[in-house]
């Protein structure tokens, strides 16, 4: 059955700790050891507070977004914010503030109203919004970078592509459903640390999806699981709530960036051949999977306020897994050393290894449209900037051991690194 189908797996979330989960080692040993006991200690560790979360959401308890209990002023203010959700300057920050951190879950009612897929695919908005709810608790708010509010941000960054005249003209219902879920659901329960620390320290979801994908695997899941517990496309063919959940599956690991190659070489194909057929649900499918992927790593080509917050926020939860790792005399991991790892550096060579190759390719997709040109030129202005800094920090430190360029290994580490 499903890695994540809650009272029956101890696979739940991994926030309950005060780091970004439980320590890895308890949940290693339970995994081992054939100690009933411990294991149902730990799954109660690990469960209680999402049980509680959906017990009270279930029954009915939790009142409707709290966007509704905010003074007037500040509702006021986000449903102007939201008359421009289209607009790529929107400031998800203080989208979030007005809504008193609900705005994945108000973003998410705005935009499947004004696609028209409440009303096409007959969903309730009561359990609409429940499902929401779900998802957006299930981010871990103390992450500095995985948490509801990136989920918000690429969200919106979605909706901008998928309203591109080259894409726009061919969507169905179906799509942009699929487009806007993934988005928002393709973080969900991130436990603040990547992939290669999972697997170096045995954690359990490392082992459950043998070493593949595995944050993305559990993204998935997870959201399969809400789906189901929520029951909001229960009144759908089964056919067609099963077609759902693998193309979900299919676009949240689109964006494992270990695939990041493979996907600019099958677009650069696609591209160079013009054989892109958008009438085919193959090929429109594999285009919201590039659009995601852009959308998740859409940061450095945001107005330059924006753009270094999350830059700032990335790094900082590398640093974090680089702290735990000293802490558990582990080695630690490339671009997680806030000693030797800068921003600048950290951000040049994302930018220029990773975010470059894929907008470019993304802005011959769209035909070099206003939004596909404005964000190549923040990318490259921001790019200056990080330079800029990065000059500063060599100029007021001469030991500083960084070149201001990526090293061979560095961009191997780029490769290797989930999304930022």
């Amino acid at each position: 059955g499903d890695a994540r189908v809650r009272g029956q797996t101890g696979v739940v979330s991994e926030r309950r700790g005060s780091y970004p989960f439980i320590d890895f080692r308890l949940l290693n040993n339970t995994a081992l050891s054939g100690e009933v006991g411990t294991k149902k200690k730990v799954k109660r560790l690990l469960s209680f507070q999402r049980y509680f979360h959906a017990s009270r959401l279930l029954r009915g308890i939790v009142p409707q977004a709290s966007l509704y209990l905010l003074d007037e002023d500040y509702l006021g203010q986000a449903r102007h914010m939201l008359s421009k959700v289209g607009m790529w300057d929107f400031d998800i920050f203080l989208f979030d503030r007005l809504t008193n951190g609900n705005s994945l879950v108000t973003l998410l009612c705005h935009l499947f109203n004004a696609h028209g897929l409440i009303h096409h695919f007959q969903l309730d908005m009561v359990t609409l919004h429940r499902f929401f709810v779900m998802v957006q608790e299930d981010y871990h708010s103390q992450n500095p970078y995985h948490n509801a509010v990136h989920a918000a941000d690429v969200t919106q960054a979605m909706h901008c592509y998928l309203r591109e005249p080259k894409l726009a003209n061919f969507l169905t219902p179906s799509d942009i459903m699929l487009g806007l879920l993934a988005a928002a659901a393709h973080d969900v329960d991130h436990p603040g640390v990547n992939q290669p620390f999972l697997i170096k320290t045995n954690h359990h979801l490392a082992s459950l999806y043998q070493n593949v994908s595995v944050l993305e695997n559990h993204h998935w899941r997870s959201t399969i699981g809400m789906l189901r517990e929520s029951r909001l496309l229960a009144h759908l063919p089964k056919e067609v709530t099963q077609d759902i959940e693998q193309q979900l599956g299919s676009l949240i690991l689109a964006t494992d960036i270990n695939r990041q190659n493979e996907f600019l070489i099958r677009l650069k194909s696609h591209l160079d051949n013009q054989d892109l057929r958008l009438e085919d649900a193959q090929d429109r499918h594999f285009m919201l999977q590039i659009a995601l992927k852009c959308a998740d790593i859409c940061n450095p080509c945001r107005v330059w306020d924006l753009s270094k917050q999350w830059s700032e926020r990335v790094c900082e939860e590398f640093y974090r897994q680089g702290d735990l790792e000293q802490k558990f005399e582990l080695e630690i991991s490339p671009l997680c050393n806030q000693q030797k790892d800068t921003v600048p550096s950290i951000q040049i060579g994302f930018m220029t290894y990773i975010v470059e190759p894929l907008f470019e390719r993304w802005a011959q997709f769209t035909g070099n449209t206003p939004l596909s040109e404005n964000m190549l030129n923040h990318l490259r202005r921001n790019k200056a900037k990080w330079r800029s800094l990065l000059h500063k920090q060599h100029s007021s430190s001469r030991s500083n051991d960084h070149s201001g360029q990526v090293t061979g290994s560095q961009e191997q580490t780029l490769n290797e690194e989930e999304t930022p």
